[in-house]
Parts: C-alpha cells; structure tokens; sequence
C-alpha cells in the first residue's frame, strides 16, 4: 500500500500524517489524516496501512493515538473514517479503537453502510469519535 501513498500528504497534511519505518528504512506502517477545514472540530482518517509482517504489535493503534492527541491539541472533538463493508477487520479494529459506526441506508452483513459513498458500488461504513 505504501506505493500508493503520495507524498503530497506528507507535504500538505504532514502535522497530522505519520509514517513508521521498519529497520531496513522502509515504510512499514502509515496514516494520513486532516483537520477538516469545512468543520474545524472535525478531523478525517484517510488512509492507514500496516504492512502484514507486523500486524498485531500495536502500531496500528499507535498512530490513531497519535493522530488523536495531535488532532485534540488542535480544537478537534471529533474523528472520522470510513471502510469498507468486506473488510471486517478494519470494522473491528475501529470498534477496538473506540470509533462508533454511523447510521446508513443499508446493512451489509449485519453492518450499517452508506451506499454509493465512494461513487456508484463504493459502499462504505462509517465511523466517528469523540474524543
């Protein structure tokens, strides 16, 4: 996922975007995130990855702690994210991370989801903190 990963949000969003470094120097975990400039107390989880080799050590949920005391100094009372509905792990995780699932005009496998969110067939479930 990492190849993914423009460095635009570094440059843009790099107070609250982090990356990890394995002991090769490689990137094996990331998360870009932003304050919403429409809704200043509101910030978004954009994008997250761990590499599959160190899964399970707590780095994921790191960095959304640190998203989360970088983005509560900055005024942010609320967080946002959004996954897809195939991927039960992301949904546990976020559950584990204390996000609530919102409301949406379907379910999925049990799971609430906003059709179409992503453009047509981009369902998604979505999640919110309060921090």
């Amino acid at each position: 996922m990492a190849g993914l990963l423009p460095r635009l949000f570094f440059q843009h969003f790099g107070d609250t975007s982090f990356a990890v470094e394995n002991e090769e120097g490689r990137v094996a975990a990331f998360l870009v995130g932003f304050r919403s400039q429409s809704h200043p107390d509101e910030a978004y989880i954009h994008f997250v990855g761990v590499d599959p080799a160190y899964r399970g050590h707590g780095i994921g949920a790191a960095l959304y702690r640190g998203f989360f005391e970088r983005v509560l100094a900055q005024g942010v009372t609320r967080v946002h994210a959004v996954t897809s509905p195939v991927n039960r792990g992301s949904v546990a995780f976020h559950q584990a991370m204390g996000f609530d699932v919102e409301p949406g005009d379907d379910v999925v496998d049990d799971i609430p989801v906003q059709t179409n969110y992503d453009g047509v067939g981009g369902s998604r479930v979505r999640f919110v903190k309060t921090l």
